[in-house]
């Protein structure tokens, strides 16, 4: 006598491709999401600038971004800094090229003795570019 086998349907098969299509839907969402955002982020800071004609934006391929609030606190690149920190950063960039721009944002509410005084800081440091940042005039 035989042992033989008997038929059976071997039901479905797993599928081993993966379906891309809703993976990429994701990624293409979050891009989006990225690329709006990503300019809203830069300067965090508020500042209420003074206003002025001739304000244009600088073209200096290397500054350091010092930013004074309504305040009198001290901002470097849009993070909280002390005196020490500033004039590190400072010397560090007029070692590296003594063209470096200092671009000063400051509140027009700071007395002028205060941004004297961080100007005063910067020179002392060793860069004499200096750039007011200002917001353009509203028109005529």
């Amino acid at each position: 006598m035989a042992f033989g086998r008997l038929e059976r349907n071997p039901g479905a098969r797993p599928m081993s491709d993966i379906n891309m299509t809703p993976l990429i839907d994701v990624m293409l969402v979050l891009l989006v999401i990225f690329m709006i955002t990503a300019p809203l982020m830069t300067s965090s800071l508020r500042l209420d600038l003074p206003r002025a004609d001739g304000a244009a934006p600088s073209d200096a391929p290397a500054f350091v971004a010092l930013a004074i609030d309504a305040q009198g606190g001290l901002f470097l690149a849009d993070q909280p800094a002390d005196r020490e920190q500033i004039l590190e950063r400072v010397r560090s960039a007029a070692r590296r090229d003594p063209a470096t721009e200092v671009q000063l944002r400051a509140d027009r509410s700071v007395p002028y003795g205060r941004v004297a005084e961080v100007i005063g800081w910067v020179q002392q440091a060793g860069l004499t570019r200096i750039g007011f940042i200002t917001e353009a005039a509203a028109g005529p």
